[in-house]
């Protein structure tokens, strides 16, 4: 029996069920903008679905997955103080979902423009509907790439790339980012909600613990040499050989049999 938890948010939607976390950017009648009240809900909802799920889908409501900083939200042009909003508001809910110990998964059904864009990307794996983009749209505003898209458009889109697409804040259509490596895959529209619920669930079932080892050895492997990075991955890679997912995976294997991960 699927067990249904739905929380309701005034700007973001969580729902739990067959341990998948579903976070929904709920302000469609923005397109999904960003303002305080939702940078905060959606780290609280991150914080939580890492305490009772096992995998989080990051969605938005209505046609647009996330138009970035809510403009009308800036009381006054003249004193706004961007690094501060930086520092105190997108830094925490971009390190909540860089650093989660549960795989993420953005589901990108439509425009991802700004910081909606570099929140999804800061995710583990960017799934998008084929009619979606990505865009950064900063410099249209004389701003700079933020909610670290400096840090992940060179390493995901490439040099040459993250360049282009930063300074004349072009729209890349998911087709193209697939097609260059910056998010993991396309899907056509009408299959779209059926597909990242099979995705979602197969991480669900899957050996979650090992997943967060992954995700520590991938990340940290930016900033290691060769040397460092092959130390860590033997540790890390002893640590998931000690663990009961590993144990279970072999013997389902030669028994011929699915296994049944409990993500320890």
């Amino acid at each position: 029996m699927a067990h249904h938890n739905t929380m309701t948010y005034e700007t973001t939607l969580y729902d739990l069920s067959a341990d998948i976390a579903t976070i929904t950017i709920n302000r469609a009648d923005v397109r999904n903008g960003l303002n305080t009240l939702c940078r905060t809900e959606l780290l609280a909802a991150i914080k939580r679905a890492e305490n009772e799920a096992r995998v989080i889908v990051l969605t938005g409501a209505g046609k647009g997955f996330c138009s970035g900083q809510d403009l009308s939200d800036i009381d006054d042009i003249n004193t706004v103080d961007l690094e501060t909003a930086l520092r105190q508001e997108y830094e925490p809910l971009l390190k909540a979902v860089y650093d989660c110990k549960l795989p993420t998964i953005a589901a990108v059904n439509g425009a991802a423009a700004g910081a909606g864009a570099n929140l999804a990307l800061a995710c583990d794996v960017v799934i998008a509907t084929a009619s979606a983009v990505f865009l950064q749209a900063f410099s249209r505003i004389g701003l700079i790439p933020d909610a670290g898209g400096t840090y992940w458009l060179p390493r995901q889109m490439g040099f040459p790339r993250a360049m282009g697409a930063a300074l004349f804040a072009e729209p890349v259509t998911a087709t193209q980012a697939a097609e260059w490596g910056m998010i993991w895959e396309a899907v056509a529209d009408e299959e779209f909600t059926a597909h990242i619920a099979k995705r979602a669930h197969h991480l669900a079932m899957g050996p979650t613990a090992s997943y967060a080892l992954l995700k520590q050895a991938m990340r940290q492997s930016f900033d290691n040499t060769v040397d460092k990075q092959l130390a860590l991955e033997a540790k890390l890679q002893g640590i998931a050989g000690k663990s009961d997912d590993f144990r279970e995976g072999v013997n389902a294997f030669l028994e011929k049999r699915d296994p049944k991960y409990k993500g320890r």
